[in-house]
């Protein structure tokens, strides 16, 4: 019988070296190699989970802009791309100091760290396996997303500069907060035992309640409540795109809050997307069952209510309880679209039904599913668990966390947003003649489209009639049209008239 010889290969590696705590920096990089005290795989995949989340905020800006109307299409992508600028340049003089420093307090951190001041290789406070400066970059895409998540609530009626001012404030009095209280292991959560993975309460809840917040602020959109509005999404093939872009993306989002490339990482890709494939399925049963229409637009919500809600527990469930995250999320956000309407709020996105609704039942589930030897996959985490282990206060702990974070979120953006429609210059709302134009033309002056649509988008769309009470009648709006709009008119008519009057 043959018989295989193997050689001996020697293989070169380098050998960790415990982190010595010599100095904030984690050492002298000239004198030192900083990378032995890291696996370079989990710095690898780490760096990969930051590009993923970031691949999300454009997904954002294109999910929201698919459900609004072409003529502010453009001014929700430009706004998320906004959220990304402002929020990363907050986070790099003050917010990740808030949030993350190592001499934090219980409910927000102090400024040890401000411009990234001693952020190099010293191990993070999130986990000893990656330095602070890859958990301030990753940490720093939840920040952006977060404040992108809640300002879709200015859709169609909001000014631009006082939004922005809004997402420097927002995130360092209310997102830096909740960060710190519920990851930093200093934060009260923290050390109450609460037990969320990804953002269930930092990232969702506190989104979801701004932005209801602020929809309360602005005021509903003219029209809304009759014929005049129409709720249609204009392009539903871009809400699909920013699903795609979303849930590719929460991969980085959910798996890479594991900081680390281990099994814990990849239980979390697996809950993430059978949730998240669930949460479609029954939000779109839902709907049919109603409208007996297969919506698109209701998979695709569906779809992301079961990333939100599997966001908190994805790192501490086993894959089976993936099923009840999506059933129940598509569930309870499909009916929690309903609340605009008995509150009178126009959430025109539904932000706050996705959203805070969402990483309620998130929140709530990890209470009950949380199971400690899934949290213990990557090698050393160590919990109680839920339900699951007997464990029963932990559902205690989860509802007071997001009931804390809604109230904080909720009362400290209308306290934010109520001071500065006093300051000149920062009213909130956009004039009437910005809204009929739409916020595209009125606040960024140009537009997503070659023409938008004068007579379905403005005139028919939002017409200025005697019966929505408007100063302005139908003669009068083409006053309130700008140049670009009767350039754009003028070149359909022509081609309408060159192919036999009808629109190409």
């Amino acid at each position: 019988m043959a018989t295989t010889n193997y050689d001996h290969v020697s293989q070169n590696f380098t050998e960790l070296i415990p982190y010595n705590e010599t100095m904030p920096t984690g050492g002298d990089s000239l004198t030192e190699d900083l990378n032995v005290h890291y696996q370079s795989g989990d710095i690898a995949w780490m760096l990969a989970a930051t590009a993923l989340v970031l691949l999300m905020i454009p997904g954002v800006g294109f999910f929201y802009s698919g459900l609004a109307r072409r003529k502010s299409a453009l001014s929700l992508i430009w706004l998320s791309m906004m959220a990304t600028g402002v929020t990363s340049f907050q986070w790099f003089f003050w917010g990740y100091s808030l949030a993350f420093s190592h001499t934090a307090g219980k409910y927000i951190g102090d400024l040890q760290n401000i411009g990234f001041r001693n952020v190099l290789a010293q191990p993070s406070v999130g986990s000893a396996r990656i330095p602070d400066l890859m958990f301030a970059v990753y940490q720093g895409m939840f920040a952006a997303i977060t404040v992108a998540l809640a300002v879709g609530a200015v859709a169609e009626r909001g000014r631009m500069l006082p939004c922005v001012i809004f997402m420097l404030v927002w995130s360092t009095l209310i997102y830096d907060a909740i960060a710190c209280w519920t990851w930093n292991p200093s934060g009260w959560t923290y050390q109450m035992g609460g037990l969320d993975f990804a953002g269930g309460t930092p990232v969702h809840i506190s989104s979801g309640s701004a932005a209801l917040a602020y929809s309360l602020m602005l005021g509903k959109r003219r029209g809304h409540g009759t014929h005049e509005l129409n709720f249609r999404p204009h392009n539903v093939t871009q809400v699909i795109l920013g699903t795609v872009f979303l849930w590719v993306g929460w991969f980085g989002f959910n798996a890479g809050s594991a900081l680390s490339a281990s099994m814990r990482a990849v239980m979390a890709a697996v809950v993430t997307n059978l949730a998240a494939s669930v949460g479609g399925v029954t939000w779109c049963l839902l709907d049919y069952r109603l409208e007996k229409k297969w919506s698109a637009v209701g998979f695709c919500s569906g779809v992301v209510a079961g990333l939100v809600a599997i966001t908190p527990g994805s790192g501490f469930v086993p894959a089976w309880s993936a099923v009840v995250y999506g059933v129940l999320a598509g569930s309870a956000c499909n009916y929690a679209t309903k609340l605009k309407f008995l509150l009178g709020i126009d959430d025109s996105l539904d932000i706050f039904a996705v959203h805070a609704v969402g990483g309620l039942v998130g929140n709530l589930c990890t209470g009950l599913f949380a199971a400690n030897y899934i949290a213990h996959l990557d090698g050393f985490t160590t919990i109680p668990g839920g339900w699951l282990n007997g464990h029963w206060i932990q559902l205690a702990y989860q509802l007071a966390d997001s009931v804390c974070g809604f109230a904080y979120s909720f009362g400290g953006s209308c306290l934010i947003l109520f001071v500065m429609n006093l300051i000149p210059g920062l009213k909130l709302r956009a004039s009437e003649e910005a809204e009929v134009l739409g916020m595209d033309d009125a606040e960024i002056g140009e537009f997503a489209y070659d023409y938008v649509e004068l007579t379905r988008d403005v005139i028919n769309g939002d017409a200025l009639g005697d019966d929505t009470g408007s100063k302005y009648s139908a003669e009068e709006e083409s006053t309130v049209m700008s140049p670009h709009h009767e350039k754009q008119f003028s070149q359909r008519s022509d081609e309408e008239h060159l192919n036999g009057g009808r629109m190409r």
